[in-house]
């Protein structure tokens, strides 16, 4: 009986751990994509502004991003257990922006406001 109860702790013990483990899992990874930005204002600006936040959190498994525009970068915060990366950057070329390696989309490019476009 004694040994019983003794394996039943172990038991119980191994379980909450692999448990506990298996919770601790990475889901969020963070990415510094490069970028295209030419307009001063981006934030701010009612149309190009609005319309780039709302799309960026409508990529499904983005949770957030922020935009440095000086350093011409986007750093994204993704679950990695919904989307990839190059899913991510495919997503910021049809907002008409670059993203690291792919160029954006020429429809998407000329649809931006003339602020954001290279002068």
């Amino acid at each position: 009986m004694k040994h019983l109860k003794s394996l039943l702790v172990a038991f119980i013990l191994t379980i909450s751990t692999l448990t506990f483990s298996f919770a601790q899992e990475k889901k969020t990874a963070i990415s510094v994509i490069k970028t295209n930005i030419y307009c001063d204002h981006c934030k701010e600006c009612e149309t190009c502004g609005k319309n780039f936040q709302t799309k960026m959190l409508k990529i499904y498994g983005v949770k957030m991003y922020e935009l440095d525009e000086k350093a011409m970068t986007i750093t994204v915060y993704y679950n990695i257990k919904k989307t990839n990366l190059e899913t991510i950057k495919k997503e910021i070329s049809k907002l008409g922006y670059d993203a690291d390696d792919i160029k954006a989309d020429s429809k998407a490019y000329e649809n931006l406001d003339n602020c954001c476009k290279k002068a």
